[in-house]
């Protein structure tokens, strides 16, 4: 289990982009694989993307298909979630996540798979 870092979240206008990051706190190395959530008041926590230990596998939910970009720098010890077009539904709270129990060859959708979680960092989009 590892202590995560998000940073990125902000204030735009719909149809701006803005780029979440996301690492390990402490320089802490470890094998896993990650994705992003997102938890828009009143509704339940949702995925948003997920990736694999070595990036070469990736998912993205329908919602933000062809607008948002999951990848990581494993040199870097960094996943991001690039987000453009973003839209007012977008607007939540983002969480980063990170899972050592399952294949690393894979990328999962279920939180439970996920024993590592960032504090969250705010989208807001604007119309």
């Amino acid at each position: 289990q590892v202590q995560l870092v998000e940073s990125g979240g902000g204030l735009v206008q719909a149809g701006d982009s803005l780029r979440l990051s996301c690492a390990p706190s402490g320089g802490a190395r470890s094998r896993y694989y990650a994705a992003w959530f997102r938890q828009a008041p009143g509704t339940e926590r949702e995925v948003v993307s997920a990736i694999n230990w070595s990036g070469d596998r990736s998912w993205n939910a329908d919602s933000v298909k062809g607008r948002f970009t999951i990848s990581r720098d494993n040199s870097k010890n960094t996943v991001v979630l690039q987000m453009n077009s973003l839209k007012p539904e977008d607007t939540a709270v983002y969480y980063c996540a990170a899972g050592t129990d399952g294949s690393k060859m894979y990328y999962y959708t279920s939180a439970g798979m996920y024993n590592s979680w960032g504090q969250g960092t705010q989208v807001t989009v604007s119309s």
